[in-house]
């Protein structure tokens, strides 16, 4: 196992990590712990697959991410709204 690939498993407990505590209900979705967890899990995934590349997972990671930060980016919304 190379570097890369100890990179892309450490973004994969993350992930799955960041899941486990949704399903167990110990974070809701809106919880900046779950989505910082998917966000760094995605990154170091997509680390990963710079250098072993797979199209479909590099497209999948991409929107992960995307999604991610769009949650996290109406969390913030709501928490700013709320506080005028």
């Amino acid at each position: 196992m190379d570097i890369f690939q100890f990179i892309g498993f450490i973004g994969m407990i993350f992930v799955v990590v960041a899941y486990f505590l949704l399903q167990t209900e110990k974070h809701k979705i809106t919880s900046f712990t779950y989505q910082i967890l998917n966000l760094i899990g995605a990154i170091l995934l997509l680390i990963s697959l710079l250098v072993h590349f797979n199209l479909g997972s590099f497209i999948i990671e991409i929107f992960w991410i995307a999604i991610t930060l769009l949650g996290m980016y109406k969390n913030l919304r709501k928490t700013d709204e709320k506080s005028f």
